[in-house]
């Protein structure tokens, strides 16, 4: 084992990650190449499959007493929807854009395209969000 393996699975331990949390340090580990140097180019990453939202909130509905989610959403799923909008009829895209725009969101569907969701993909593989509160944590991540 090496040694940054040994140090996740050290904090780990200690409770001060969670396991959500060295799961993706390991991954990130296993995708640079044995051997490279520092410095080095990594080998490309593996196109991501799946958005990942765990959620962890004490609130007596759980069997432990709280409530927990672990959603693994296949981003396939997403290209999918994003290339049925263009399915949809010009006067109806017109009428969700309009209620879009009257709850408060300023979006064009007619303006969603899948190179714009591949991008969006492209940028969540770099982005975790982890909320902390007394109450709840929530992680969102590409894997």
């Amino acid at each position: 084992m090496n040694e940054q393996r040994r140090q996740i699975l050290e904090m780990l331990a200690e409770g001060r990650i969670t396991a959500a949390e060295a799961e993706r340090l390991i991954i990130a580990l296993e995708r640079q190449q044995p051997g490279t140097p520092p410095g080095a180019e990594p080998r490309p990453r593996p196109r991501p499959k799946y958005l990942r939202v765990l959620v962890d909130a004490p609130d007596g509905a759980g069997e432990d007493g709280g409530s927990r989610a672990n959603m693994r959403i296949p981003l396939q799923l997403l290209r999918a929807g994003v290339r049925l909008t263009s399915l949809i009829p010009p006067q109806a895209v017109t009428k969700v854009n309009a209620e879009l725009s009257r709850s408060g969101v300023e979006f064009d569907l007619a303006d969603l395209k899948p190179q714009h969701l591949e991008e969006l993909i492209d940028h969540l593989d770099d982005v975790v969000i982890d909320i902390d509160d007394p109450e709840a944590k929530v992680q969102v991540f590409c894997e």
